[in-house]
């Protein structure tokens, strides 16, 4: 790689992965096969995600001087970065596929500019995901209109019934 070539690739690390994304999970990825990599690549992709191999040195060199600096120390040997928009979706595809694989090995991460260790990264892997509390808070949200309307019909309900046990009565 020309230093061209090496200085988009900190621009691109520094500029749009470390300052854009809240969630990123680096991990050593020694010995996965080709097509391991490819599952989760596509894993993280259908979750809204990114997987990047890149080289420690520029990663090391992207993070000087920015607030997510603590990271610098996980990236020495053969790491990935597992990084998404949604703080939670990132660790929990990593997780997950780990447990699967051992040969990913999970070092830790960053949320925002809180670094994580490997349990960290394991407890935020199972909170739910965003869009997960989205529908739990349209639930609760929808539970109180559906309890005033089932409420307003039960007398009208059970008037009804009054009234068809009395017609059952005269009739026999």
């Amino acid at each position: 790689m020309d230093r061209a070539r090496k200085r988009e690739v900190v621009a691109w690390l520094k500029e749009e992965v470390f300052a854009k994304y809240p969630s990123i999970v680096v991990a050593h990825n020694l010995g996965l096969t080709v097509a391991q990599m490819t599952d989760l690549r596509n894993r993280m992709y259908e979750a809204g995600g990114m997987v990047k191999v890149v080289k420690n040195r520029l990663a090391r060199i992207a993070l000087e001087g920015t607030p997510r600096e603590g990271l610098q120390a996980l990236f020495s040997g053969p790491t990935v970065m597992i990084f998404s928009e949604d703080p939670v979706v990132a660790p929990k595809v990593a997780a997950g596929f780990a447990k699967e694989n051992e040969k990913l090995v999970i070092l830790g991460g960053m949320l925002d500019e809180q670094l994580l260790d490997e349990a960290g990264v394991k407890a935020l892997a199972e909170l739910p995901s965003l869009d997960e509390l989205r529908a739990k808070l349209i639930g609760v949200i929808q539970a109180p209109a559906q309890k005033v309307a089932s409420v307003l019909q039960a007398p009208a309900g059970q008037l009804a019934r009054v009234l068809q046990a009395r017609a059952e009565q005269e009739a026999a």
